[in-house]
């Protein structure tokens, strides 16, 4: 199964503490977390694509595989593998011509809309967690800076963010982007992703418990927001920047601590937030009213519609991102959202998947925020798609009565997200 595109070649090492620059790492999925040294490439085995860790492999740009435990038992210690995270192909050949060099793909325009084959514009930005990913951005043709995940930004040694600190690295963040336009989210934290400077609080266990602005009121959360929002005070002058609140469910909660946020900020700047609940999303008309960026996380949001923790291997399944379900729920927040559908940002991997741009385009959506490097595809896809046709696909992905169905609409082989081959 392909996650993370690239290619990689390296000896096999199994275990994260063994891992080299120059290795490719085995690690079971439940093992995986943040590597000490940045390794060639990473077989996974077992996974959930719309986990946390599995989410920062992309951000990492690790050239990323996914195998099942048998899969994995071929590949001994020490010896050569070549992975393509691409097309999702592991190599055993000693051959050199195994696997061919990887770089970073580059577009062609920067800071511009994309258009269809029939002339309609569509964004495509970039979601990012540090200054080197803004860079990536600017290479590989990004919009504007969609979704910058300021929860990842933490001091050497792991100390707790202090206003000076956010200052530098979200002034660095905005250099990186080169003048386009930037959404900051504010610190967006939960039980499988909190930070070493913060200690277990009660409430945040599970996948529904307290994370994003529900943990704003709580020390020492609430220190660590203010200090954000009064460094973003100070770099906005400067900068195009937007702030967006995480985990939003009702538009009293939005309402609140907007304003806290205008009576912290010397300079104005524009208040929006992220829809990460069924709830939330159907509230579309409210935040259309009242919040200047909306955006919709859609792998939050799977979790939510399809009850199934994005954490759990076991419950993977239950998360399919080719449900119809999934596409009719979607295509009506898109019409309560009328006209205005085209201010709605997706995020998340879902618009990242094979095949499933032209129907998030289908049912309306113009504003995609998504990894950097899948920026010049997209914008291929983009370019190849009309829309008149991308409706009629949408509508039979609705209609349709379970995901095999939709997979046969969208020339996809059957069974998980993505295919893998070994040679």
């Amino acid at each position: 199964m392909p996650f993370v595109p690239g290619r990689a070649r390296g000896r096999v090492k199994h275990g994260i503490a063994k891992a080299g620059s120059e290795d490719v790492v085995v690690v079971p999925f439940n093992e995986l977390r943040a590597f000490g040294v940045r390794p060639a490439g990473v077989v996974l085995v077992g996974g959930a694509p719309l986990s946390h860790p599995m989410i920062r492999l992309l951000s990492q740009r690790i050239p990323t595989v996914v195998v099942t435990p048998e899969q994995a038992e071929i590949f001994a210690e020490g010896s050569l593998l070549t992975i393509d995270g691409t097309n999702g192909v592991v190599s055993t050949s000693e051959s050199v011509d195994a696997v061919a060099s990887w770089s970073e793909p580059q577009a062609s325009q920067c800071g511009r809309p994309y258009f269809t084959a029939d002339g309609q514009a569509v964004e495509l930005r970039a979601s990012v967690g540090d200054a080197v990913a803004a860079a990536s951005a600017v290479t590989c043709g990004a919009t504007s800076l969609g979704l910058v995940r300021s929860e990842y930004l933490i001091p050497e040694g792991g100390r707790r963010p202090t206003k000076d600190f956010f200052c530098q690295t979200l002034a660095a963040i905005c250099e990186a982007a080169q003048k386009l336009p930037v959404n900051i989210r504010l610190i967006d934290l939960a039980e499988d992703k909190r930070p070493p400077w913060m200690g277990a609080l009660p409430g945040m266990a599970g996948p529904l418990g307290l994370q994003g602005v529900r943990l704003y009121g709580v020390e020492p959360v609430r220190s660590v927001v203010r200090a954000e929002i009064d460094a973003v005070g100070e770099i906005a002058s400067l900068s195009d920047v937007s702030l967006i609140l995480p985990y939003v469910t009702h538009p009293e909660e939005f309402i609140r601590w907007r304003g806290e946020i205008m009576e912290r900020l010397d300079t104005p700047v524009n208040i929006g937030c992220i829809l990460e609940t069924p709830a939330a999303a159907l509230a579309m008309a409210e935040w259309l009213e009242m919040a200047d960026v909306i955006a919709i996380g859609c792998n939050d949001l799977m979790q939510c519609l399809f009850a199934a923790d994005r954490d759990l291997i076991e419950v993977g399944h239950l998360l399919d991102p080719y449900a119809p379900t999934l596409y009719r729920f979607l295509r009506y927040v898109a019409q309560l959202a009328a006209g205005q559908v085209a201010r709605v940002q997706l995020c998340g991997l879902l618009p990242q998947l094979p095949r499933t741009l032209p129907v998030l385009m289908g049912l309306g959506y113009r504003v995609f925020s998504v990894e950097p490097m899948q920026i010049p595809e997209l914008a291929r896809i983009v370019s190849e798609t009309n829309i008149h046709d991308s409706q009629a696909l949408a509508s039979d992905v609705c209609a349709a009565s379970n995901s095999t169905r939709v997979r046969q609409l969208l020339s996809l082989p059957a069974g998980s997200a993505w295919n893998v081959r070994f040679s």
